[in-house]
């Protein structure tokens, strides 16, 4: 089958903060130095930023690199933190706790990513940027040399079973002197990569949390512009890691959200659960009073910090942003540091390209990484997140030996457990945990959540969760740990029915998939396998 071919100097694969960045900052060397740069970003979601989901309260710093005058032009970051509270919770208390250092947010702001990452996209555009939203890049291609000479757009039109529908049009290859890929945490082509070069060698394997989060409309009267609340505790048990987020935007909106870490032990924990139990603590409840929930969606997030960050870069391409791992755990802050890299990795691409002969290994992008800040923060916070790998309380003395006494500069670095589907307990060793059933207003079950994420995928299309072995997951997994897969997914693609012969089968409802990538990480044999669909399939965010 043949496809069609384009060619461009740079790819990037991926329209979140990180590719978008470094396709302005591509743009901007090129102005400076009075050359073109013909840069193209893909984009799987149906728009730029339809995918992208975050607390999120921004730290502005990359952004006033990129653009000094980002408020001039209008940037959606207009409600600056005001007050903020970090609190212990137990069942029916709230304990107001010191605010660690990392956490202290002055001078930033409340926002929405999906708003910025749209704002984002349209400065792209106006730069001569080749933005292609709706389409997934679905396989890396290679020359002969075995160097990375660009990617694939997956199919459209295919029938269920993989054949050629009537609308079928075949993918496109994007082919460049480099592609980088910004493709988000656990993307499937940065995942391949890794694989295929060996770039984890050295690094720790990655840890990771999910976030789940709801948009709501709330009262004037319980309504606090600029208000930052974190929470740990209830209704976790100690030796779970995670915690909550309660943002006050503008326009009466409130995000609320919880992450919980997904190495957790006990395989009846349900994360959307969790967060469900989470609302109806006595000092969160009240917030959402006479409120009106207006949107819904879950993400996976990268935990491993500086010890997890694999090689950065391949003959003819690079890792940046979330697909690298650039996240600050204990600011629960990635969005900076994922703008930063691409913009350092952007700079080495463009020395890159004015030189007679571009190398084949950007070996500059992860040498001037390491001279910058955010080399520098990620190193001061490593010990953070595998101190509490040791349950709540051991992780709190050590954090905070960690941040008073040696203020990030301690003479060791912690190591984290190993990956996280190693973790979870056999179902005969941890108890069940009663869940209450939602009440339809303050809390809610996955479908109604599902729907509010407005989440659609081609129905005829073949299925992008695989199953190695169809059959592991009655005979190992519902056997030894009861089915975690329809605990761990936040919006109820997988559930365990009974088939036509009265035996236990999976049943895999990929429609209700919201891209969290949280099956791919948590599955306890790695018997799943998320694939990109279609392009412009899964959630469509409005503003989260």
């Amino acid at each position: 089958m043949e496809r069609e071919a384009m060619e461009f100097d740079v790819v990037i694969v991926g329209g979140g903060v990180a590719g978008l960045s470094a396709a302005i900052r591509l743009k901007q060397q090129a102005q400076d130095k009075g050359r073109d740069i013909n840069v193209c970003v893909i984009e799987k979601g149906s728009e730029i930023g339809a995918h992208i989901l975050s607390g999120a309260v921004v730290d502005p710093i990359a952004l006033t690199e990129l653009f000094p005058d980002w408020k001039e032009k209008g940037a959606p970051l207009s409600t600056e933190v005001g007050r903020e509270y970090f609190v212990f919770l137990t069942k029916k208390s709230a304990i107001r706790l010191p605010v660690p250092p990392s956490m202290k947010n002055h001078g930033n702001y409340v926002a929405s990513l999906g708003l910025l990452t749209r704002w984002l996209g349209e400065r792209c555009e106006e730069m001569g940027v080749e933005v292609f939203p709706g389409f997934a890049a679905s396989e890396v291609l290679f020359d002969d040399a075995g160097k990375v000479r660009g990617i694939a757009t997956g199919d459209m039109g295919r029938t269920e079973d993989g054949g050629e529908g009537p609308n079928f049009e075949p993918g496109v290859e994007l082919l460049a002197t480099y592609t980088l890929f910004a493709e988000g945490c656990r993307g499937s082509l940065s995942e391949t990569l890794m694989k295929h070069f060996g770039l984890r060698d050295g690094a720790l394997d990655q840890t990771y949390g999910v976030g789940i989060k709801e948009l709501w409309e709330v009262a004037p009267e319980n309504h606090k512009p600029g208000l930052v609340m974190h929470s740990i505790g209830w209704p976790l048990k100690s030796d779970t890691y995670g915690g909550s987020f309660l943002y006050h935007l503008e326009n009466n909106q409130v995000a609320v959200g919880f992450i919980i870490g997904l190495d957790y032990r006990n395989p009846y924990l349900s994360p959307f659960d969790e967060m469900q139990r989470f609302k109806t603590h006595p000092a969160v409840c009240n917030t959402f009073k006479d409120a009106r929930r207006i949107s819904y969606g879950a993400r996976a997030l990268n935990e491993g910090g500086l010890q997890s960050i694999p090689q950065l870069v391949f003959p003819g391409g690079a890792l940046i942003g979330a697909a690298a791992g650039f996240m600050n755990v204990p600011r629960i802050k990635g969005s900076h540091t994922a703008m930063k890299s691409a913009m350092v990795c952007a700079d080495a691409v463009a020395e890159a390209l004015a030189l007679e002969t571009a190398p084949d290994v950007l070996d500059a992008y992860p040498a001037n990484l390491k001279q910058s800040w955010l080399y520098k923060e990620l190193y001061l916070a490593r010990n953070i997140r595998p101190s509490f790998s040791r349950g709540l309380w051991i992780g709190m003395v050590l954090s905070a030996i960690d941040t008073y006494i040696w203020r990030g500069r301690a003479p060791w670095t912690l190591k984290h457990h190993g990956a996280d589907h190693t973790q979870l307990d056999r179902a005969s060793k941890p108890r069940k945990i009663d869940y209450p059933k939602p009440d339809g207003v303050l809390t809610f079950d996955k479908l109604s959540s599902v729907y509010l994420a407005a989440t659609a995928h081609e129905e005829s299309q073949p299925v992008h969760l695989k199953l190695k072995d169809p059959d592991v997951a009655v005979n190992t997994n519902l056997v030894l740990y009861d089915g975690p897969e329809a605990r761990f997914c936040p919006a109820g693609v997988y559930e365990f029915i009974d088939g036509d012969d009265g035996a236990p089968q999976l049943q895999i409802n990929a429609a209700n998939c919201v891209h969290c990538k949280t099956c791919d990480i948590k599955d306890p044999t790695q018997n799943i396998v998320w694939t990109v669909p279609e392009g412009a399939s899964g959630p469509n965010y409005p503003n989260m």
